[in-house]
């Protein structure tokens, strides 16, 4: 039966598409389709409402009924129940009427005219029994509230308290606690069971108390009920004695000798062996307790194998063994061993594994055709044991479901050929055995719907450099859309690499880079239209931390500082983050962040740990710790270094593809191994060069290794501490794996063509690892689809690539490529499609003609040329198009134009033409490879349109009453010129003013003349002042070379300057005081008189003697200004010399 299966699954995917799961836009006409409903063993609190869900959508929405233990529930005339609006979902009151009259098994129906979905059973229970349940309610005890007598047993023997709680839905939580609800301490010594018993493997003194009481938790009902406390008392074998004889005349009850350490024995189970099942995706519980002095410890191994390590946790102190996610490889013998230092005890327990039926890959998949179209539906499940398939339509049995020409149910698939409007139903699909059932439901929906695309239109994606990028063109259509994109001008189809694109329409690009940044275009085509969509992808630079934290060692109430110095795209908004032992930073105003440091200061205690810098971005992050260590200012720092080396590589437990390496640590320098990074050498491929295996924690000093055939391995072991890596152990001894077939085929297969006859098969190789064995070669196969032909085969060697030559043009292939070695072949390998090469159309675009929309715009139709004719993937057509310029110019000067409709368009405008002119047109289809002929030239006339402007306007003749006007036709008449249309306005006249000609102007200029003529005046007096003086004499025999009041070069005035303090005058006397204030040193004529009021003569010179200043002119001082001499003043005094 499976191998029949098989044949018609591979025979189906040649004959019909295998449609992908696709979503029906919710406007469309579509079948219900279940999208909530409630869990099929459904447990209700029964002090709260019933709810019991079924939701489901379909077009037009539909109506909802139920059943009730499998006949009709009639929710209409009960009043304790609804239905919410629009919704098939039961809201149960249970006020008025207790739970129990509303458990039972219950089914939802959802039907529109297109077909009936229905819901899996929903078995609606209370949580725990309804005498349970009452007693909660009432308040009676759920236990026996009679006394529990005293248990009195001998030190060092084995004791068993029960539970046995009352029974629960779900069971109920147990729990073992003291008056004081205090959890009574447990150990390999003392523990709880599966079953909430408590087991002692052996009693001491200290066990004696008197408040041993058994909790059970109810989880739905959220309440905890106790047993009556136990009261044990352990005594030894004299306590006893004395005990007992007083109430039994003195009769030595235990007069054997005291309890002696012994071997182990198993308080449960019982027996050398027991066996278990378990259901595949199950949790496993086994325990074993046992009793011994001294207290035995228990170990698991598993005998048929391996114990799965990543499922497995030992619980209960080694005493419970649990494995997660049961599968049919969990099946086999277990055995516990319970031992001691006197001896040892075996338990095998036998755990068989079966399963309840579960899809093997998915369920089936609602399909929508087109008419004429075929299809399947696939109901592909297991189970343990092999369970039964029925199918139903419309919630009826296929069996007595109408007649349908155009399916065929064959085992577990409904085969579709030729359906057509009307053949639109829900199926449903029941896999069943003793242990359960799945049920789903699947709709045939047969449209007639042009494509569309459903991803929102331009749609930005940014993706972080050499990440996966995934563009998104989820579209609907019946038949079908092919999907094709394109990139920016859309010169090519991106179907090669670095693109990879996916049956569900999404484009994948695996590495982005920089390059790949820009706007594409997804086009969605079926036989009845076109749909385009935009897209944009942003490739951004990573972040990256350039300069990491460092390990630092401060001592108390000094400062520290951590440097993270991070790169990062420039258009994403980067936020830094801090925290201190993964929380967040303490609340202090010592810690002080910034944009790429985080300073600490007055350290404490307190502030030693790790921390760790994260810098985020709206599309990655990156992070890196240090660790902070605090010593006290006198305490001599603690010296970290990183690790030495492993030592003693030794290799263990060695099979066909595993082996276990165990180490020796070496020297941690004060800084415990966080971890051990395993590398290895493959000698035979890559000799020289160690890579990455695995790691482990720094506590462990072992690891188990899986292996790949036919290498040479040589393995060393690196440790690594807060501070860095150790150096590399030396490398172990060689281990040489066994060679063997391949594990998998190549990936990448696709077919195409790089001239018109041939085929180009390509795929991605595999690696020496992945060749398992020597002599690695492919099996390349193709053959010719929907053409019955056995498959052609050719080996290929060190090559990644084959060439089929004298194929037919553009015609579709099935390929396989199989990888092989000495030692055998992968299984059969999955099925690519491709083409053969693409050659020129050779045919003609037929009924070509035009429709002329108005004076400028014309619309082209033609006929599509057929598929066959086409030779390739249709790219497009071309219409070229050119005008004789007009009626009355030379025909033979004409400029063409050329327009392309990308796809298969049948029709297109041609804007932008000139009115009145006479068009030449014709069509032709291209390809891939090029064009194809010229379509029959047709012709159009374009109607007269509106007269360009006249090329000139010109006015001659221009008097005060009248003026002539004088144009030139327009360059483009556009028709028939039957005239012109004159118009005018009277115009403002406008003056212009020449302001050389202002009065305002001239005066201006003349003032400045004036003032420049000033100026000049009194520079060239200036260079001749003293000429006439009588002193000038004396002047000259003193003169001092650094005594410039004026600059001989541009008449300015200088500032003097006396670089000693207290300097007299050169070429004057010193008062009767010896001394002369600088600052009455000003350059003043009158400061060289004998009085304050200096005499001149008619030419200017001084009259009187050359004096030093008088006694009066320096009382006269203290009563003047003591501001600098202002220059406006000192130019009013020279100008009174002129």
């Amino acid at each position: 039966m499976e191998w029949r299966r098989m044949d018609v699954g591979v025979l189906l995917l040649f004959l019909v598409h295998l449609a992908t799961a696709l979503e029906v836009p919710l406007d469309l006409p579509q079948p219900p389709t279940i999208t909530y409903q409630s869990p099929k063993d459904y447990i209700v609190d029964p002090r709260e409402n019933i709810i019991i869900h079924c939701e489901a959508k379909g077009k037009p929405h539909p109506s909802f009924s139920w059943t009730r233990n499998g006949t009709h529930f009639d929710v209409e005339n009960d009043p304790n129940v609804d239905m919410k609006p629009q919704s098939g979902t039961l809201v149960v009151d249970i006020s008025r009427e207790r739970v129990e009259h509303y458990e039972g098994v219950y089914q939802c129906t959802a039907r529109n005219k297109h077909g009936t979905a229905v819901s899996h059973n929903i078995v609606v229970r209370q949580s725990i029994a309804i005498s349970i349940l009452r007693a909660l309610l009432e308040g009676s005890p759920l236990w026996s509230k009679e006394k529990i007598k005293p248990i009195v047993v001998q030190e060092g023997v084995s004791l068993v308290l029960p539970c046995r709680p009352p029974a629960g839905l779900p069971p109920p939580i147990i729990f073992w606690m003291d008056n004081n609800f205090q959890k009574l301490p447990q150990s390999k010594r003392v523990s709880q069971s599966l079953n909430g018993d408590l087991y002692f493997s052996n009693v001491r003194r200290e066990d004696t108390r008197n408040d041993y009481i058994c909790y059970a938790r109810f989880p739905h009902t959220q309440t905890i009920q106790q047993k009556q406390p136990i009261t044990v008392r352990v005594l030894n074998l004299d306590e006893i004695n004395d005990t007992m004889a007083a109430f039994y005349n003195d009769t030595d009850l235990f007069s054997e000798a005291p309890v002696d350490d012994r071997r182990p024995t198993f308080l449960i189970p019982s027996g050398s062996s027991s066996s278990k099942m378990v259901l595949r995706g199950d949790k496993l519980e086994m325990e074993c307790i046992a009793e011994g002095l001294p207290t035995p410890h228990i170990s698991w191994t598993k005998i048929s194998g391996d114990l799965p390590s990543k499922r497995t946790s030992f619980l209960n102190y080694n005493k419970t063994l649990h494995i997660e996610d049961v599968s049919a490889s969990d099946e086999g013998d277990y055995r516990c061993t319970a031992k001691n230092q006197f001896g040892s005890v075996h338990h095998t327990i036998h755990v068989m594994v079966k399963a309840a039926p579960y899809w093997i890959d998915v369920p089936p998949r609602n399909l929508v055709l087109a008419p004429g179209e075929s299809g399947r539906l696939s109901c592909l499940a297991s189970g343990t044991p092999k369970p039964t398939i029925t199918w139903a339509m419309n919630g009826i049995s296929i069996e007595n479901s109408p007649k349908d020409l155009s399916r065929k149910v064959e085992d577990d698939i409904i085969i579709f050929t030729d359906v057509q409007p009307g053949s639109s139903a829900v199926y449903q699909c029941n896999i069943s055995n003793e242990y359960g059932y799945v049920l789903s439901n699947a709709f045939v929906n047969v449209l007639s719907e042009p494509p569309r695309v459903l991803t929102p239109p331009n749609k930005v994606y940014q993706i972080i450099k050499n990440h996966q990028a995934l563009l998104d063109c989820s579209s609907f259509g019946s038949p079908m859309p092919k999907i094709t994109w394109f990139k920016d001008s859309r010169s090519s189809i991106l179907q090669e690499d670095p693109y990879i694109l996916h049956d569900n329409g999404t484009l994948e690009i695996r590495v982005a880079q920089a390059q790949h940044n820009g706007k594409y275009t997804c086009v969605a085509t079926n036989s009845l239209g076109i749909y385009e969509n935009h897209v944009y992808l942003e490739v951004k630079e990573p972040t990256r931390i350039l300069k990491q934290p460092e390990y630092k060692e401060v001592q108390r109430g000094r400062s520290v500082v951590f440097e993270c110095t991070v790169k990062h795209d420039p258009s994403l908004i980067p936020t830094m983050t801090w925290l201190k032992d993964d929380g967040e930073l303490p609340d202090d105003e010592r810690l002080i962040v910034d944009s790429d440091s985080l300073t600490i200061t007055d350290v404490t205690e307190d502030d030693a740990g790790v921390y760790t810098c994260i810098m985020n971005t709206t599309l990655d992050h990156d992070s890196a710790t240090a660790k902070l260590t605090v010593v006290e200012a006198t305490t001599p720092a603690v010296v970290y270094e990183r690790p030495d080396p492993p030592t003693d590589l030794e290799l263990t437990d060695q099979k066909k593809r595993s082996v276990q390496l165990t180490w020796t640590p070496g020297d941690e320098h004060n800084s415990p191994v966080q971890k051990f990074l395993i590398q290895y050498e493959d000698s035979l491929h890559h000799r020289g060069h160690w890579h990455n295996l695995t790691e482990v924690p720094g506590t462990k000093t072992t690891a188990h290794l899986k292996l790949s055939p036919h290498v040479h391995y040589t393995f060393r072991v690196l440790a690594l501490n807060a501070v860095g890596f150790s150096n590399p152990s030396r490398p172990s001894r060689m281990y040489k794996t066994e060679p063997a077939a391949p594990d998998e085929n190549p990936t990448g297969v696709q077919g195409f063509g790089t001239e018109h006859n041939n085929l180009v098969i390509s795929w991605k190789p595999l690696t020496n690892l992945q060749s398992n064995g020597p002599g690695l070669h492919y099996r390349v196969m193709w053959r010719q689809k929907n053409v019955e032909s056995e498959w052609n085969t050719v080996t290929v060697s060190n090559n990644s690539k084959f060439v089929v030559s004298g194929t037919p043009t553009f015609v579709p292939y099935e390929i396989k490529v199989q990888a092989v070695n000495d030692h055998g072949a992968v299984p059969d390998p999955a099925i690519a499609h491709g083409y053969s090469g693409e050659d020129l159309p050779v045919a003609a675009p037929e009924n070509v003609h035009a429709v002329v929309r108005n004076s400028t715009l014309v619309e082209v139709f033609w006929d599509p040329v057929p598929a066959h004719l086409i030779r390739g993937n249709i790219k497009g057509y071309k219409v070229s198009y050119w005008r004789k310029h007009h009626y009355k110019h030379n025909p033979d000067h004409m400029e063409q134009d050329i327009l392309v409709f990308s796809g298969n368009h049948t029709q297109g405008m041609l804007p932008g033409l000139h009115p009145f002119s006479l068009y030449l047109f014709n069509v032709r289809v291209y390809n891939g490879k090029g064009e194809g002929p010229r379509s029959v030239t047709q012709q159009f006339k374009t109607p007269e349109g509106v007269p360009g402007s006249p090329t000139s306007l010109i006015v001659t003749n221009s008097n005060l009453d009248s003026l002539t006007l004088e144009w030139s036709p327009p360059h483009d008449h556009n028709g028939h010129i039957t005239g012109y249309t004159l118009k005018y306005q009277p115009a403002v006249a406008s003056r212009q003013v020449d302001i050389a000609t202002q009065g305002w102007f001239i005066g201006l200029m003349c003032a400045i003349a004036l003032l420049i003529l000033i100026l000049l005046i009194i520079c060239f007096i200036q260079r001749n002042k003293g000429g006439k003086y009588p002193v000038k004499e004396k002047e000259d025999a003193h003169t001092d070379p650094e005594f410039q009041p004026m600059k001989d070069d541009d008449c300015t005035f200088v500032e003097y300057s006396d670089n000693e303090d207290h300097k007299p005058l050169k070429g004057s006397r010193s008062p009767s005081n010896g001394t002369v204030k600088r600052d009455d040193s000003d350059d003043s004529l009158v400061d060289y008189g004998e009085g304050g009021d200096g005499q001149f003569n008619e030419d200017g010179s001084f009259i009187g003697q050359y004096s030093g200043k008088s006694a009066s002119r320096d009382t006269a001082e203290g009563h003047e200004s003591s501001e600098a001499p202002s220059p406006i003043k000192a130019m009013n005094s020279l100008n009174s010399f002129v």
